[in-house]
């Protein structure tokens, strides 16, 4: 019984670390900054590791009246790709935390 209390300990103090790593690495995410494009180059979206969208840059030459559908296209486009790259490195960072560790639910 007294070596599965001191294993539980060490799995509780694992853990404990662990968690203040991911709030390390959540904190450091929310600064970065992310960028999806589309069209070339035309449609630019920023936004942060916390997924919050922090500028878009559209150049003059897309911006057509007659064609308003195709720059709401891009600009979607730019969004997803910044958005997907957003948590390609949240995944990255964080899950090197977790790696090693077999805990249920945790993988």
């Amino acid at each position: 019984m007294r070596g599965g209390m001191n294993n539980m300990q060490g799995m509780m103090k694992q853990m404990q670390k662990m968690q203040k790593k991911m709030e390390e690495e959540q904190e450091k995410l929310k600064e970065e900054k992310i960028e999806g494009t589309a069209g070339g180059g035309m449609v630019t979206v920023v936004v942060s590791g916390h997924k919050e969208v922090l500028d878009v840059i559209v150049k003059e030459e897309v911006v057509d009246p007659d064609d308003i559908e195709m720059l709401q296209d891009l600009i979607v486009a730019a969004t997803n790709e910044a958005l997907n790259k957003a948590d390609e490195l949240s995944s990255e960072r964080l899950g090197k935390h977790t790696k090693g560790l077999n805990i249920p639910g945790m993988m």
